[in-house]
């Protein structure tokens, strides 16, 4: 089994930074890719930021220039960098993950259970 465990939410005042991590522990092959999620009150889930095991990434276009993904795949482990946070980037955040159990079976998505980010005066 694999799980995901998120961390470093919680609450920050607008244009404060704040650093999430994902480890990713049990059973794994290989990952194929990682990223963050995020969904607001109200609002759909929506991508923020994306990292293969290649290291190319993608970004949603209002995260772009303030939000930086990256990975340690030693530790299987990957962070989100936020800086200039805006009371909209207030969500719970999910951590994901692309990858395959052993070495002949089908990728899966795997997610976390998601953490708080708050920002707020």
């Amino acid at each position: 089994q694999v799980q995901l465990v998120e961390s470093g939410g919680g609450l920050v005042q607008p244009g404060g930074s704040l650093r999430l991590s994902c480890a990713a522990s049990g059973s794994i092959f290989s990952i194929n890719a990682m990223g963050w999620y995020r969904q607001a009150p109200g609002k759909e889930r929506e991508l923020v930021a994306v990292i293969t095991s290649g290291g190319s990434t993608n970004y949603a276009d209002s995260m772009k220039g303030r939000f930086t993904i990256s990975r340690d795949n030693a530790k299987n482990t990957v962070y989100l960098q936020m800086n200039g946070l805006k009371p909209e980037d207030t969500a719970v955040y999910f951590c994901y993950a692309y990858l395959k159990i052993t070495p002949i079976s089908s990728d899966i998505n795997v997610w976390g259970k998601g953490t708080l980010v708050t920002v707020s005066a």
